[in-house]
């Protein structure tokens, strides 16, 4: 266990080993009780500065925690050399819209900065996440200083797996969901809030390569949303891509995964993003 002092805050981090990665554990990233990270490197040591991939568990705003995508979504980067930050952030329970963004946006300040000393390229510094974690992964990339919701760094690319791309669209109408209204409960100017919290808003040339992954019969998140995104992107003169999932829901199966990885990693390698 190690001791740290971070902004005058008393920080307790556990270090630890497996098989393929060793983790450093709930490092703080900012003065809330949720606000911590972990840290995932490769076992072997680094011969120069590697790629870093943010990574952003889902759950709609409301629940989930990162342990439960450490095997899923970390392990894959770590075993090509990747070194990971897998978040936690402030769910709904906590605080509402737009705290989560907040706190995505201030852990990758804190991730760049701190770069150097985890043997990261900080012009690698790429962000992947599920479902809300998906949206808050496009919010990271996306946001422009201007919306003034956090710190804004550059990231490398994007990786959304079935993201909210349109906040709104969940807020009401047919596609409303409970944990949309949650976290963005009624109050003024609320639409314009969602708006304010939507990558949709931010499209614009410039961006960061993004890569969205949406299977086509997700009940959850409409597919759309991220058709929607992507052509919006490549209209504006952006570097878009989407993998289709035929008949996939709203979170891939093994299978599914194991046949994604590839494409994933290839998509990496063409924007020259490589462990």
């Amino acid at each position: 266990m190690r001791k740290l002092t971070t902004s005058g805050f008393l920080v307790f981090t556990t270090l630890s080993w497996c098989a393929d990665y060793r983790i450093e554990a709930n490092i703080r990233y900012d003065h809330y009780p949720e606000t911590v990270l972990d840290i995932l490197q490769p076992v072997a040591p680094a011969l120069k500065n590697r790629p870093g991939i943010i990574v952003i568990h889902g759950g709609g705003w409301i629940q989930g925690e990162k342990e439960s995508v450490i095997e899923k979504y970390c392990v894959p980067f770590v075993q090509h050399g990747m070194v990971v930050a897998n978040l936690e952030y402030r769910l709904a329970k906590a605080a509402a819209a737009p705290a989560a963004v907040n706190d995505v946006l201030k852990a990758a300040q804190w991730l760049r900065e701190r770069a150097a000393g985890y043997k990261v390229d900080a012009n690698q510094i790429v962000v992947m996440g599920g479902s809300a974690g998906g949206h808050l992964a496009l919010m990271l990339g996306m946001t422009p200083p201007s919306a003034d919701l956090g710190p804004t760094i550059k990231i490398a690319a994007v990786i959304d797996f079935f993201g909210i791309t349109d906040v709104g669209d969940q807020l009401e109408g047919p596609h409303r969901r409970e944990y949309a209204v949650t976290w963005i409960p009624e109050q003024p100017g609320r639409m314009d809030l969602a708006r304010r919290l939507s990558p949709m808003t931010y499209v614009r040339k410039g961006l960061p390569p993004i890569l969205s992954v949406h299977g086509d019969a997700d009940e959850t998140v409409p597919y759309e949303h991220s058709v929607r995104l992507v052509n919006a992107l490549k209209s504006a003169g952006g570097d878009a891509e989407l993998i289709t999932v035929p008949g996939g829901k709203h979170g891939f199966t093994p299978d599914e995964l194991s046949k994604l990885w590839p494409q994933i990693f290839k998509w990496l390698k063409k924007h020259k993003i490589t462990g």
